[in-house]
């Protein structure tokens, strides 16, 4: 053995390995596995990109606005936004969330409870009340919702893992979970799966998520603001799902020269260089933050006007609006409007300004009308609001 030793170490000299490294990988591995790191490191840095400004988006005000006065009151009941692809609908979304006023939650709860008022229903608050106390404070969770996501992704389900290495039954948190108390965004929400469809439904009406499954029975909290995209051209929403909507934007192509030019040149110098372009737009960004957030912390103060609510209802009437959804939300978003335009109380134009979004989705199909549903409203308002 000992005559073999020089030759198995010139075999290793020349072709540069050791006995070491032959006989004990760990090192190699371990080094190996820290410069897989360092570059996978690097390439999140790279992929992380500020997104698209807010502020920065041409033209789209009423999709603008129907995102602005969710934000200031989660109970107006979401956003649907339809129209022309490429338009901006994905874009202003997801923009949102580097906007939202931040959020402070329970540190360990995976359904971001507030630790001042945690949910009764929250399985871990509940269970874990030591834990309440301890909070984080960060941005507001904006979760996407894929069109081919399955039931259990989407509800949660049987946490797999725990099963297999510790033998117990646990509940894996779902999306409907990382969403509560933030924001649900489905893009082409008209082509989601009925079964889906569902679900949202009974969620967002009771804000209670009940799974029952593979021995599992579990509620949580999943209160939050649904947001929806999509294209009109490839169908139509069903009507259950479209009236949980408390506002509907529709985008159409902006015709106007100087605002496509407009675009072009932001998009651009964003895709040049986004970090940048993103800090240019960064004062405008922080001035709507602090607007949103004052919003918010005076919308409970808001006066909501005698006037304002017979203004909503006699409107609703005017156009045969079934249910009462329509002046619930009407006076919602009025009283929002009224926060974010720093008023203490309401008037009938502020029902007048958010008329279109709140109703244009609630209207009954006419055959007969010759008459969009846009036209229709703002006709009935002319009649029935005067401008001051």
């Amino acid at each position: 053995m000992r005559k073999n030793i020089p030759l198995i170490e010139s075999m290793n000299n020349r072709h540069g390995l050791s006995l070491k490294r032959l006989f004990n990988l760990q090192p190699i591995l371990g080094s190996d596995r820290r410069e897989e790191n360092n570059h996978q490191s690097g390439l999140r840095q790279m992929r992380q990109k500020p997104a698209f400004p807010f502020t920065a988006l041409v033209g789209q005000d009423e999709l603008k606005l129907a995102l602005q006065l969710c934000v200031i009151d989660p109970t107006i009941g979401g956003v649907l936004v339809m129209g022309h692809r490429g338009t901006a609908k994905s874009t202003a979304v997801r923009s949102l969330a580097a906007l939202l006023p931040p959020l402070t939650r329970v540190a360990s709860c995976p359904y971001n409870c507030d630790p001042v008022e945690p949910s009764p229903v929250c399985p871990y608050c509940s269970g874990h009340p030591a834990a309440v106390g301890d909070s984080v404070t960060g941005p507001v969770p904006v979760v996407d919702l894929p069109l081919g996501a399955t039931e259990d992704r989407v509800a949660g389900s049987l946490d797999v893992e725990r099963a297999l290495v510790e033998g117990v039954q646990a509940f894996a948190p779902g999306l409907l979970a990382r969403a509560n108390r933030g924001f649900l965004y489905i893009d082409e929400v008209n082509l989601l799966e009925d079964h889906l469809v569902d679900l949202l439904l009974d969620v967002a009406a009771s804000g209670v998520n009940l799974v029952e499954r593979e021995g599992i029975s579990i509620r949580h909290p999943a209160r939050f603001v649904l947001v929806g995209s999509g294209n009109p051209e490839e169908g139509d929403l069903r009507p259950q799902l479209l009236d949980r909507f408390g506002l509907h934007a529709r985008i159409e192509t902006i015709l106007d020269i100087e605002q496509r030019v407009e675009i072009v040149r932001r998009r651009r110098a964003y895709d040049t260089d986004p970090v940048a372009f993103a800090s240019s737009w960064e004062p405008e960004q922080e001035r709507l933050r602090l607007r949103l957030l004052e919003a918010q912390q005076t919308v409970s103060t808001v006066t909501l006007t005698d006037e304002t609510i017979e203004t909503a209802a006699n409107l609703c009437v005017a156009l045969a609006v079934d249910g009462h959804r329509g002046e619930l939300t009407l006076c919602r978003a009025a009283v929002a409007l009224a926060a974010l335009s720093d008023r203490t109380a309401t008037s009938p134009q502020d029902v007048a300004r958010v008329a279109t979004l709140a109703l244009q989705h609630r209207l009954r199909k006419d055959p007969l009308e010759n008459v969009g549903d846009d036209a229709r409203i703002r006709r009935a308002v002319a009649e029935l609001i005067k401008e001051e």
